[in-house]
């Protein structure tokens, strides 16, 4: 028997050379000993010589599939937490650029449009009133293109300077700075000159300003709505996906928290343990980070709509309705510069007037709940009604051929005045402008406050649940030997 044990123990350190007797060839269990003896030495040297083929035999092995289900679970949360920090911040620095450069420079060229508006409708109104014009309109053209100025510093100091003006419009924000920058120092040139020829008694005056106002009208003041329109769509864009909750975030937290769950099912069933403190902790902390964005997220796009549907769009608006004011008011006053029939203008200044009133009743029945809008609209439509019968009072005395009254009624002080009429509905919209504006920023600065440290704070809640996920399987791997 001895002899025996030796003559199998010599055939296999041989790896089945002929070294045996014919006789012991002949049993076949040594057969199958040597045979299942030469196919584990040729895996163990196929796996010494692929690593793969290594990876391959190991993964298929409890600790094996443990492990790859270990490094699936923490690259999950890793790029979960990736993702929603990177999303949310992305939302975070929009807001932010919103109320700290959009708004600004829509502001800015706002003013500008309206500045130069005042400017020529002031213009027209000191010279109407023959010789030397009065300190207060003076002073209020002096102003205007001061602002005008200043805005136009301001409207410039931003990106898109070669994007398009508006849809369609072909022409660039550069081209329209640069024609704003070379034509307002013409206009208040030609004014000047009517300024000086007026004082003289000259009528060669009134063509000058004449000149000057068609320049304004046609060149300038385009110019100035395309710059605006341009700026607000740089509000309006982005605020049509930040009112639209991170739905991709959602999905990813609740797709890892689903994955994490799955695993610790397997685990339990591989390991005969129904509680893992590290699957544990790490569905606290994505769940964590779900629940906070649920109440940041929301609400913030709570505050980005309310921003969107009780700031932006009626100050859109009312911005518009202020132009269409400064649009009459100039198409008035130049009316009477020229003392001839109205024809043209008084069209223009019929249906600048038509629109006001329907975005006046329009705005009313969107936002007649908030008095801060409310009440400025309603007393527009009070000013805007004795605008237009103090116009109608002057029409009929241009009619009648009495300048010297026609001229009280424009430019004077009293009730019946256009001027009072005009200044009236400006100084309204103007008081709903700021309402609006101030509504917005609010609820742009809030939505940004909340989402400032949500994905910051998301992200390190999933690094958290992937580190736990290690510290809870590496324990159960290591029980495998």
């Amino acid at each position: 028997m001895c002899a025996q044990r030796s003559t199998v123990r010599s055939a296999l350190t041989h790896a089945g050379r002929n070294v045996l007797p014919e006789s012991t060839q002949a049993n076949p269990r040594l057969r199958q000993v040597i045979a299942d003896r030469r196919e584990i030495a040729a895996l163990t040297r196929e796996r010494a010589s692929s690593p793969i083929a290594a990876f391959k035999f190991y993964a298929l092995t409890t600790p094996g599939k443990l492990v790859v289900v270990m490094v699936a679970m923490m690259l999950a949360c890793l790029l979960t937490g990736w993702y929603s920090s990177a999303v949310l911040n992305e939302r975070s620095q929009t807001l932010e650029s919103l109320i700290d450069r959009s708004e600004p420079l829509a502001e800015s060229a706002e003013v500008l449009y309206s500045s130069l508006s005042v400017a020529d409708a002031a213009a027209n109104s000191a010279f109407i009133s023959g010789g030397r014009e009065s300190p207060d309109l003076r002073r209020l053209y002096a102003d205007a293109i001061a602002s005008s100025g200043t805005s136009l510093v301001a409207s410039a100091d931003g990106g898109g300077l070669a994007a398009n003006s508006g849809p369609g419009a072909g022409v660039s924000v550069r081209e329209d700075l640069d024609a704003m920058a070379v034509h307002i120092p013409v206009y208040t040139g030609a004014i000047e000159t009517a300024r000086t020829n007026n004082r003289l008694g000259n009528p060669v005056g009134s063509a000058y300003l004449v000149q000057a106002s068609s320049l304004m009208q046609e060149t300038i003041l385009p110019a100035a709505q395309r710059l605006y329109n341009q700026r607000s769509a740089a509000i309006s864009e982005p605020q049509r996906t930040l009112t639209v909750p991170p739905w991709g975030v959602y999905v990813a937290l609740f797709a890892t928290i689903g994955m994490i769950v799955g695993s610790g099912r397997y685990l339990a069933r591989r390991t005969r343990r129904h509680f893992n403190l590290g699957i544990i902790a790490s569905l606290t902390a994505l769940g964590l980070g779900t629940v906070w964005l649920l109440v940041t997220g929301l609400t913030s796009v709570a505050a980005a709509n309310t921003a969107k549907n009780s700031g932006a769009e009626p100050l859109h608006e009312l911005t518009t309705m202020r132009i269409l004011t400064q649009q009459a008011r100039s198409a008035e006053t130049l009316s009477l510069v020229r003392r001839s029939d109205p024809g043209q203008l008084d069209r223009d200044f019929n249906a600048a007037i038509a629109q006001i009133r329907g975005k006046t009743d329009t705005l009313l029945a969107e936002h007649g709940h908030d008095p801060g809008v409310a009440e400025p609209l309603r007393q527009v439509q009070v000013s805007l009604a004795a605008w237009d019968r103090s116009h109608q009072e002057v029409a009929q005395r241009l009619a009648a051929g009495d300048f010297v009254a026609a001229r009280a009624l424009t430019i004077g002080a009293g009730d019946i005045s256009t001027a009072t009429g005009y200044t009236q509905v400006n100084d309204s919209l103007l008081d709903a402008i700021d309402q609006t504006r101030s509504t917005f920023r609010d609820n742009i600065h809030s939505s940004q406050q909340l989402l400032g440290y949500t994905g910051t704070g998301i992200g390190w809640l999933c690094v958290l649940a992937a580190i736990t996920v290690a510290a809870g399987l590496i324990p159960r791997i290591g029980e495998y030997r």
